[in-house]
């Protein structure tokens, strides 16, 4: 059976014309607006299937999955931080699909989809980190951020932006590998100091990239993926990955328990897993690690090798309950002190 559904698939990918299925797919997606885009068009080019696409971060993505858990209008979410879909599968809410795409993909995307039961995958991986507006750090004689000790500089202050745990996966996984670096207690006590250096809680994890390289913020603490997309369209942006230690996503993927459209998710699953797929990524200025072996990786794309990566414990911070706690945490004792 395996062998005939890949066979399927590269017929999909090798195929003329768009009409050779019909259908509907609602899809909710948490990377950049370009990419879901890009996603979305060529599926419908190539089944026939028409794609309805809204794009929220994965905080949000994760709400809206939860207020709808009664009657469900999503029937895949793709993209995003990992942790969010890990919290989505221990509560229900997506349902287990073992795609007969997974013998392509590296272990790291395969582990994701064990710890979840199933219920998702891995689509790439990608490291956290700093950007910086490269002219604002020059005209204040500032040198680059390399540590997280350094965002708590004098210097910084009302020039570091991040967004808000509550609604971004990135903003989540900041504080879980603050946690994992530093242990819980003195990452809270750094939390509290970095919060006078903030001028922003952005809604989204990749809105201080944006900000960084457009010059309305010195410093972001974002996904450093995002931060060579800016580059790579022309902005004075750098970026780095924090001396002490930092930790990374597993962007993922899950099909909606009571998906209206369970067999167009599937189809959409298996393909997006395709090395052919994840090749999206780059052409739409993406430069995530794919999670398919036989993808190239863009040349432009962070080398993991040269980052001091933590062993980020997916499942534990993946919990709906440490999640939960994680973030009345930080909204008691830290978004509530005057800046």
């Amino acid at each position: 059976m395996v062998p005939r559904i890949v066979a399927f698939i590269a017929f999909l990918l090798a195929a003329p014309q768009p009409a050779l299925a019909q259908g509907s797919l609602i899809l909710m997606c948490s990377v950049q607006l370009e990419w879901c885009q890009g996603m979305a068009n060529e599926f419908s080019r190539l089944t026939g299937i028409k794609v309805s696409m809204t794009q929220k971060g994965s905080g949000e993505s994760f709400a809206q999955l939860r207020a709808e858990r009664a009657n469900p209008r999503t029937d895949v979410w793709w993209g995003g931080t990992g942790d969010p879909h890990l919290q989505a599968a221990e509560e229900d809410l997506t349902q287990a699909y073992r795609s007969p795409m997974l013998a392509e993909l590296h272990p790291w995307a395969t582990r994701q989809a064990e710890i979840s039961g199933y219920r998702t995958v891995g689509i790439y991986a990608g490291a956290l980190g700093f950007s910086f507006n490269t002219e604002l750090l020059k005209k204040r004689n500032l040198a680059a951020p390399k540590c997280w000790s350094d965002l708590l500089l004098p210097a910084l202050k009302g020039e570091v932006q991040m967004a808000n745990p509550a609604s971004s996966g990135t903003a989540y996984t900041a504080i879980a590998t603050l946690v994992q670096v530093m242990g819980e207690d003195k990452a809270f006590d750094y939390l509290k100091k970095l919060h006078t250096n903030i001028n922003q809680y952005t809604k989204s994890g990749t809105a201080p990239v944006k900000a960084a390289a457009r010059g309305e913020t010195t410093v972001g603490v974002s996904f450093v993926h995002d931060v060579v997309t800016e580059a790579v369209a022309g902005f004075p942006v750098g970026m780095a990955t924090p001396c002490e230690g930092t930790g990374y996503e597993i962007g993922s993927m899950s099909i909606v328990k009571g998906a209206k459209n369970a067999d167009a998710a599937k189809k959409w699953y298996d393909w997006a897993l395709s090395k052919e797929a994840q090749a999206i990524g780059a052409r739409t200025k993406q430069f995530q690690l794919p999670s398919n072996r036989n993808a190239e990786q863009p040349k432009e794309a962070p080398k993991f090798a040269a980052m001091k990566l933590i062993d980020y414990d997916a499942k534990k911070y993946g919990s709906s309950e440490e999640r939960r706690r994680l973030i009345e945490r930080w909204e008691r004792e830290v978004n509530t002190l005057p800046r």
